[in-house]
């Protein structure tokens, strides 16, 4: 049979077109003893990918011209010759932008039966909802009747350390970049909700919305976000840093922030994190938000593009902001 797939046609310079993919069909092979044939049915884009477009040493190798894209997702299996995955199974990879793929799935994870969509192992129960917890718990070691302020608050992961902050004792503060946002955050509980493309100055919203000082910073921007985090942090602050999305499609080196002084003055600690260096304590994190996402405690927020075709736009839309929580495409 023949599998859709999308290619890196071309590496962005700045923010990434359509023209940087490329959609083609190729034949698959037929499944031998222990392989089994997977039919995606979601599939993820996240920020983190746009750095692998470029061609350059980091912590993941970078994609190369003329290669299958990859990234989180989840398919049915509905062929096998493997017994650990029977047709039907549902399971999660690394095996995005593509609609089937033979595997014998020595990277593959059999989801458990479960009454939620699968799509949330994309989501909170996933890569972005691990990386919240792990950077507030494991990195930034938020405690209760700390003012945490949070950065991209409305995305994948930001969405997501909002309300965990608040489930965990803290104020929280957030920046998103449209009034609709941050009305869905103060639904969500949110204390306080900076507009930051409204706003001529940052660093006074910061100090007007958190007067007590910041105690815990998680970044998902950088630029001027973490210039006005700094000049807000309290004494002994920390400061986890998750991304930087507001560089992501620079062309030219971004100029640091001017007030890195800070950091002696105010004793801060910054701690940069990958969570896949921390994927062991995954059972851990995933016990606890299933019971948060059963009780409702954690709203899990979605957007949704339909079809692989698809896939390039929303891709691209990460860094248009227009995503509320989770960007995902749902494959037909």
């Amino acid at each position: 049979m023949n599998a859709n797939q999308i290619l890196l046609n071309s590496r962005p310079e700045g923010l990434p077109t359509a023209d940087n993919f490329k959609q083609t069909s190729v034949e698959l092979p037929t499944i031998t003893s222990g392989e089994f044939l997977v039919k995606n049915l979601w599939m993820s884009v996240d920020p983190y990918m746009r750095g692998r477009m470029i061609d350059r040493e980091s912590y993941i190798a970078p994609f190369q011209i003329g290669q299958v894209l990859e990234g989180g997702s989840i398919g049915e299996v509905i062929e096998s010759n493997n017994p650990e995955f029977p047709i039907g199974s549902r399971v999660s990879a690394m095996h995005g932008w593509r609609s089937h793929y033979v595997t014998d799935g020595s990277d593959h994870t059999r989801l458990p039966n479960t009454p939620m969509s699968e799509s949330h192992f994309l989501g909170v129960l996933g890569m972005p909802g691990m990386t919240a917890w792990t950077g507030l718990t494991r990195i930034a070691a938020l405690k209760e009747g700390d003012t945490l302020f949070v950065s991209g608050a409305a995305g994948a992961v930001g969405s997501v350390v909002c309300q965990l902050g608040k489930l965990m004792g803290a104020k929280v503060v957030a920046s998103v970049g449209s009034d609709e946002k941050a009305a869905h955050l103060r639904d969500l509980g949110v204390d306080a909700v900076i507009n930051y493309k409204t706003t001529k100055d940052l660093s006074a919203a910061l100090k007007q919305a958190a007067p007590q000082g910041i105690d815990v910073y998680f970044e998902n921007v950088g630029g001027e976000h973490l210039t006005a985090a700094l000049n807000n942090m309290n004494d002994h602050g920390r400061i986890a840093v998750c991304g930087m999305i507001s560089q992501y499609n620079d062309t030219a080196p971004t100029p640091g922030p001017n007030n890195l002084g800070m950091i002696i003055i105010k004793k801060l600690k910054i701690e940069g994190f990958i969570v896949f260096e921390h994927w062991d304590h995954y059972p851990e994190f995933a016990k606890q938000m299933g019971q948060w996402l059963a009780t409702g405690a954690v709203k899990a927020e979605q957007t949704i593009y339909q079809g692989l075709e698809q896939a390039p736009a929303a891709f691209i839309g990460l860094f248009e902001g227009k995503n509320r929580g989770k960007m995902l495409v749902k494959l037909d």
